[in-house]
């Protein structure tokens, strides 16, 4: 099929690699012209701007967007007077599904179809592929079938679920239809809040399994610590990189997550490369958001959220203030950090 893509960066070039791999004709745009002829080297046809790009596409026109949610709004507004009626919009990243709904309203004024494709897969979807949960109108998405179905994985050498040894749809093959619009970023706003929660347990995990040797280490007495009080139960030096390998062989919370935290510490077991700064981009907000609308407890989800933000300084506040409340109550002075 012929697909534009605007947006070359992490995951957008790399799909646009994969589809051309595959036969696939991909014009392509990015503000960086430097990086379009990067991909123009790839067999893809470069364009130099919205009007280039829309030029070089046959009718009706299928635009894949692969930009921050931020800007998805703007991108559309620059590019809606260059379309026509019949002509599709992609939006690949993460938006917030909520926006997904007023745009296809808005959209479908001018005739234009908008399908929302949360896609999942990061900088290993090149060979591995990306697992796509995909919102829109029924038929428009089956004929974008072609496209989901070069990006997606396939079934490759996953055993199949016991009980549906009949093939039906394509969830098997990595890729599913999972409503009207709006429906595929909601499916994936609730699959990264989940990332959320797992990533913290791996960490949370590894972080006692880390201090494991807390007992060997001298602990200051005085009125502001607590005691430890069984030193000799934690004289454990563990090698953290043998234990999330061994988890990853048989373990019932082996995972690809799991695989990608033994690489890590691999490459640098004292993780020395990184300050502790954990963003968020949304997803996790909005899942807790759709989980108080909906009245679902989710206190894991929320709590790997609230992690993230006291990772970036967020509750440097609230801690001076407990600080602040207990010198004048008790007349407790702050330890040195780290202490």
């Amino acid at each position: 099929m012929n697909i534009a893509m605007v947006g070359l960066g992490r995951m957008g070039g790399n799909m646009v690699e994969r589809l051309i791999r595959n036969g696939h004709t991909c014009v392509v745009f990015d503000r960086s012209q430097e990086i379009v002829k990067k991909y123009e080297a790839k067999k893809a046809t470069g364009a130099s701007s919205y009007a280039d790009m829309v030029k070089k596409l046959p009718t009706p026109r299928i635009i894949w967007l692969m930009v921050p949610a931020g800007v998805v709004d703007q991108t559309i507004h620059e590019l809606v007077p260059l379309l026509s009626s019949g002509d599709v919009l992609i939006d690949g990243g993460n938006s917030y599904y909520v926006d997904d709904i007023r745009r296809a309203k808005e959209l479908a004024l001018k005739g234009i179809h908008y399908v929302d494709v949360g896609t999942s897969g990061g900088v290993w979807g090149l060979d591995r592929g990306y697992c796509m949960m995909i919102g829109g109108e029924p038929a428009i998405v089956k004929h974008l079938d072609p496209i989901f179905a070069t990006l997606a994985p396939g079934i490759g050498n996953i055993d199949r679920t016991p009980g549906r040894a009949v093939k039906t749809g394509t969830a098997e093959e990595g890729y599913l239809h999972c409503g009207p619009n709006g429906a595929g970023h909601f499916v994936k706003m609730v699959h990264n809040g989940v990332e959320y929660g797992m990533m913290a347990a791996y960490a949370e995990g590894l972080g006692v399994l880390h201090s494991a040797n807390i007992g060997k280490k001298h602990s200051e007495v005085d009125a502001e610590t607590t005691p430890l009080r069984n030193p000799e139960h934690y004289q454990y030096d563990l090698n953290l990189g043998d234990i999330a390998e061994v988890w990853r062989r048989g373990s019932v919370i082996a995972s690809w997550l799991l695989d990608l935290t033994a690489i890590s510490l691999v490459d640098d077991p004292s993780l020395k490369k990184f300050s502790g700064r954990v963003s968020d981009s949304g997803e996790g907000r909005w899942t807790i958001k759709a989980a108080i609308d909906e009245g679902v407890p989710v206190p894991v989800l929320t709590t790997a959220l609230y992690e993230r933000f006291a990772s970036r300084g967020e509750s440097e506040f609230q801690d001076k203030l407990l600080s602040a409340m207990r010198f004048q109550f008790g007349g407790h002075l702050e330890k040195p950090t780290g202490g």
